[in-house]
């Protein structure tokens, strides 16, 4: 269980950060400016470190995009969610993590071939699951599936 002092020492070094604890676990949700820099203090000098990246995906809203970390602490079996808003719905981009936990690399590659998110600095960012021609990202709501003409 995640301590007071814990949230309070995180509120007072992100006070930009909003936290929800309705859910099973503590949820954090930032702008996707600042969510490196949270994600990395979590990992690196938050006490618990959350040294494990449990997941990683992306969310199609109407007005936004996001995308939703689940970060473990192994040593005390905490979890934590941070959901990072990505303003721009058009051309959504956010900074990679992959410095920060090897294994966002493919994840990221998944998000981004299938909601079109792009991040900033990652090594090879590519289509891992459809053709590098494909159009379009079939995970967005605005996708349309022009060879079954359905809106999906």
């Amino acid at each position: 269980m995640l301590t007071e002092e814990f949230k309070s020492a995180l509120i007072h070094t992100f006070p930009l950060i909003t936290t929800d604890e309705k859910g099973q676990y503590l949820t954090i949700s930032t702008d996707s400016c600042q969510s490196h820099e949270l994600l990395g203090y979590l990992k690196n000098e938050a006490d618990p470190q959350f040294e494990k990246l449990g997941c990683l995906s992306g969310v199609d809203w109407p007005d936004y995009m996001e995308i939703v970390y689940h970060l473990d602490a192994i040593h005390t079996n905490d979890t934590i969610v941070v959901k990072a808003k990505i303003s721009d719905h058009i051309n959504p981009v956010i900074d990679s993590i992959t410095d920060l936990w090897k294994g966002a690399e493919l994840l990221e590659c998944e998000v981004y071939d299938f909601f079109g998110i792009g991040f900033n600095n990652h090594p090879f960012l590519r289509r891992l699951f459809l053709n590098e021609d494909w159009i379009g990202f079939p995970l967005r709501k605005d996708y349309v599936d022009e060879i079954n003409m359905i809106k999906l």
